[in-house]
């Protein structure tokens, strides 16, 4: 389910305090680092990834992370990309639907 504008800014709000959780290096998004982010968005829903210069710009690399998890892509900032997953039990975003 794709997010709506007004999910997107509460999620934004949520996020400003967080710190990148996940950093892509310089290889790029490889299959190492999709792992992780899917471990990191099982584990806590909401995560920063801060993405440093490597083989695609950051666009593509934000891209390819929501792609690769199954995540939605709430805001890219500079270098510093914000992703959410909701799980499927026991999620901390059940009234993020009502908004």
């Amino acid at each position: 389910m794709p997010l709506t504008g007004k999910q997107r800014r509460h999620l934004r709000g949520l996020g400003h305090h967080l710190e990148p959780v996940v950093i892509v290096g310089s290889s790029g998004v490889t299959e190492g680092v999709i792992a992780a982010v899917e471990q990191a968005l099982h584990d806590h829903e909401l995560i920063k990834v801060k993405i440093n210069e490597g083989p695609e710009d950051r666009h593509e690399a934000a891209k390819k992370l929501a792609e690769g998890t199954g995540a939605e892509l709430a805001q890219l900032l500079g270098r510093t990309a914000l992703l959410f997953k909701k799980r499927d039990e026991d999620s901390k975003f059940e009234k993020l639907e009502k908004i």
